[in-house]
């Protein structure tokens, strides 16, 4: 089983938009495609900066000052830092949004995780199912 922190919008009742899910732990996606993974999650400051020292590293080994074998490392230093810490930046930048950290749930998969936190509390399963448009 995962483990995910619940998110929610102060004042909000859009299951789509105001509640976030975010996995604890290494977060593979962030490792692999560490800027584009920003990107996607609006850490724009983050992909901006993992930008940047991707190009100053890619610059740096195509001058000739940097050994291959010393960029890959760093490169790959600068992955395992993305990983290991992707998915914190990105809870502090949805508090900084507006999110509260609401609780800690587990589950297979997100989807599984999200129905045991409205398990847990009926009343917010109810005013989320009764804020949803009709089709």
């Amino acid at each position: 089983m995962r483990i995910y922190t619940v998110h929610l919008r102060r004042h909000g009742l859009d299951p789509e938009r105001d509640v976030v899910l975010v996995r604890e732990g290494f977060s593979w996606p962030a490792f692999v495609l560490s800027a584009l993974w920003a990107f996607w999650h609006r850490l724009w400051w983050l992909a901006a900066l993992l930008t940047a020292v991707v190009v100053v590293i890619g610059g740096l080994d195509r001058s000739g000052l940097l050994e291959a074998h010393v960029a890959s490392i760093l490169s790959l230093a600068v992955a395992m830092l993305a990983g290991l810490f992707g998915n914190d930046v990105r809870r502090r930048a949805l508090a900084e949004r507006g999110f509260v950290a609401a609780a800690v749930v587990s589950g297979d998969n997100a989807d599984a995780a999200l129905r045991r936190f409205l398990d847990q509390d009926p009343v917010f399963a109810s005013d989320l199912a009764g804020s949803r448009p009709g089709p």
